[in-house]
């Protein structure tokens, strides 16, 4: 019997070993220019990874960026690049089920590379949840909800426009938070321009605002108590990322809510965040922490010193947006909600049932692994490279 049990222990570590996997680049546009205090994008891109198990069994990961590495230094690029080279030949013949032990043959074989490193865990977390049968949710923990309140983002940077976006989101039942993308113009611009869109949407709506570290420490001294009086309920990374000191000190002023994000990586700047007493809360972002074990890391961190949960995002798809999902499933708290509503801003999406947004929420897909499918045929209308993708194996 011992015999038997060997042999049926060791066909299911041969089942579960990584064969192949596959990078591929796609450019999918938006339905209407989305514009940061730094730049602005008309398509998003992302590096989708395909992990093929030794059972047959496909996973599907997603690395998102914002305008190549301007949010932070990792392009579509580079991310296939070091997929390729570095991170996929240090699993190939791994067992998918180690996530802990792939993460560290990962950081062995490249440093940082945080969204690389998220779309891969990602596509093997996928694979091994298709195997068992079982939601990527249940593989970290189990689910405590399966609906999220979630937001839209307000960010063309014409208040005309952008009521009149906000209003239809309002009459669909889709959002009734709206985050206001600032920082591209001057301050007294954006103040004006936020006093037209709370005036228009009133107490039928509530605001936030996302100044994408533009501003220095005494424009943001001047211009806090202004978005307070606008009603404005939170005011995400108004400052550089590394001046976490700064931020604790306009915390300390009590003029309105903080939210970091730049600020926040890894698990050791969310305890150093945590020390200055700089942020209310932390956005959580997959490609941030460098994977779905990370974000539960740094939420973990952030819950112990009580700092709040919101669940951010890079325009995700319904690829990358799902896997978000399956690990905020399993918070106990996400106080704040999140802003999934990447797959509404494209053009097109990428898998075969997208996402359910209703009642101002967005759905947790059910199924096993991430809930979604890989649509090929949008995979390669959207490849960057319509050769065949490059795979190693």
């Amino acid at each position: 019997m011992p015999d038997i049990a060997i042999a049926v222990t060791a066909g299911l570590k041969r089942d579960l070993a990584v064969r192949r996997i596959r990078s591929t680049i796609v450019d999918v546009p938006t339905r209407r220019r989305h514009k940061l205090s730094s730049l602005s994008v008309t398509a998003q891109s992302y590096v989708i990874v395909e992990v093929l198990l030794e059972n047959g069994a496909e996973g599907v990961g997603e690395a998102a960026t914002l305008g190549g590495p301007r949010w932070s230094e990792e392009s579509v690029e580079a991310i296939k690049a070091n997929i390729d080279a570095h991170l996929a030949p240090a699993l190939i013949g791994q067992p998918a089920d180690r996530f802990e032990a792939a993460a560290a043959r990962m950081d062995a074989a490249a440093r940082r590379n945080n969204a690389a490193k998220a779309a891969i865990e990602t596509a093997l977390l996928d694979a091994v949840g298709k195997t068992l049968g079982l939601p990527v949710a249940a593989l970290l923990g189990g689910a405590a909800r399966e609906s999220f309140p979630v937001l839209w983002t307000l960010a063309s940077g014409d208040p005309g426009q952008e009521i009149e976006e906000a209003e239809a989101k309002l009459a669909a039942r889709l959002h009734r938070t709206f985050k206001v993308k600032i920082g591209a113009q001057a301050p007294e611009a954006d103040l004006a321009r936020l006093g037209r869109i709370a005036r228009a949407l009133g107490d039928r709506a509530a605001l936030i605002v996302d100044a994408n570290q533009a501003w220095d420490e005494t424009t943001a001294i001047r211009c806090l108590p202004a978005l307070a009086g606008l009603g404005v309920r939170l005011v995400e990374q108004p400052l550089p990322a590394w001046n976490v000191a700064g931020l604790g000190r306009l915390r300390a002023r009590g003029a309105v809510p903080l939210l970091a994000d730049e600020s926040v990586f890894t698990a050791h700047d969310m305890l150093e965040v945590a020390r200055q007493a700089a942020a209310d809360a932390v956005s959580l972002k997959l490609v941030k922490h460098g994977g779905l074990l990370n974000l539960k890391r740094v939420a973990g961190v952030a819950e112990a010193a009580g700092i709040g949960l919101y669940g951010g995002c890079l325009l995700e798809s319904s690829i990358g947006a799902a896997a978000h999902l399956n690990a905020f499933a399993t918070l106990r708290e996400l106080g704040w909600g999140c802003e999934h509503f990447g797959p509404q801003i494209l053009a097109d999406d990428l898998v075969t049932e997208p996402l359910r947004f209703e009642d101002f929420h967005v759905r947790l897909p059910s199924g096993p692994g991430l809930g979604v499918t890989l649509d090929r045929d949008r995979l390669r209308r959207y490849a960057r490279d319509k050769e065949e993708p490059c795979s190693t194996a």
